[in-house]
């Protein structure tokens, strides 16, 4: 997608972000009027971009005075939800000329994460680009330049590091040293309905008002399929399958808890063993990680698991001083630390 490459930058981003800025902005608008609300550009504007929008919405302080999506019927709807006098519009970049924004939320398929956010840096925007920040290794040095040159801020939504199943028992026995040298750490995510979902009824026939040219973006140019916008994520082109969906989250909270940051080596393993629908990732996936630490993270997914079954997924560690489970769909009372025996 990208031409760029950079060499590797010697010093980190600052990790601030503007979507934590809104709670602090939400009283302050109270008191000082509209003209302190955070303008926010939304572009990718289906079910995941509405539901972004909704959840600032209720933290108050911002506003989302452009909205932008390929597809009419979505854009007009997140036009709704960010109230008048929103503006609609078919191509970020169109979007990227307004001159009142002070961030843009990226919520497109994968693929256009690294091209979009690229444009929003260079156009002086921070940004909030859901995860995976790219779909391609070397897009990530051009992003993490294009960030620096400009000296904007960017988040990518990797909500899992906030949540109390995972922060408390890294405070508690992590952070503390209780749970002592750590050799084996497990995660997995199983009954992944996502993967086997199916388009609308009558999408065999390309929506009018959605620009599928415009959706392919920088992937290969094929004809309509429903089954590729509907489901992007089982191939490889638009996605990352299960490995950059839902791996990267259980595996960024191992990360997170003990401080991990490259891996010394990788093996995976799986295969489309049972839905033969034309993707072309895995529906079920091993992956086994070794770190320089000496440590080994596994994961495991799968998605035949029956409909209906519940959505389970979580970070296990095995370590000297215990065992510490959290699952990532339990808030609050949705971890356990088991002490080894003395």
């Amino acid at each position: 997608m990208m031409s760029e490459k950079y060499p590797i930058a010697k010093s980190p981003l600052p990790r601030r972000s503007f979507l934590a800025a809104a709670a602090t902005a939400a009283s302050t608008a109270r008191i000082a009027g509209a003209q302190n609300l955070i303008r926010i550009g939304v572009i990718g504007a289906g079910p995941r971009g509405q539901y972004l929008m909704k959840q600032l919405q209720k933290i108050g302080g911002v506003a989302f005075p452009a909205v932008c999506d390929v597809y009419d019927l979505r854009r007009n709807q997140a036009a709704q939800i960010a109230g008048p006098p929103a503006e609609t519009y078919a191509d970020h970049r169109a979007l990227l000329e307004r001159k009142d924004l002070d961030a843009v939320i990226v919520a497109t398929p994968d693929h256009w994460h690294a091209p979009i956010t690229i444009d929003a840096l260079r156009a002086n925007l921070d940004v909030y680009v859901e995860k995976p920040m790219v779909h391609k290794p070397e897009d990530g040095l051009a992003l993490v330049r294009a960030a620096r040159d400009n000296k904007r801020i960017v988040q990518v939504g990797m909500q899992g590091r906030g949540l109390p199943q995972f922060t408390e028992p890294k405070r508690r026995y992590i952070d503390t040293g209780i749970i002592g040298k750590t050799g084996l750490v497990r995660t997995w995510y199983t009954s992944n309905q996502g993967y086997i979902q199916q388009p609308p009824p009558g999408m065999d026939r390309k929506p009018d008002g959605l620009d599928w040219d415009r959706w392919l973006g920088p992937g290969p140019k094929v004809p309509w399929n429903p089954n590729i916008y509907f489901s992007p994520y089982k191939w490889l082109h638009y996605d990352g399958g299960m490995i950059m969906g839902i791996a990267i989250h259980v595996i960024d909270s191992a990360h997170h808890w003990l401080g991990l940051t490259e891996t010394a080596s990788a093996v995976a393993g799986g295969g489309i063993h049972f839905y033969n629908d034309g993707r072309d990732t895995p529906d079920t996936v091993a992956l086994i990680l070794e770190y320089p630490q000496k440590l080994t993270l596994t994961f495991e997914a799968e998605c035949l698991t029956a409909p209906g079954l519940k959505t389970t997924a979580g970070v296990e560690i095995r370590a000297t001083g215990g065992s510490l489970w959290a699952e990532r769909y339990v808030e609050k009372t949705g971890w356990r630390y088991t002490p080894n025996p003395r």
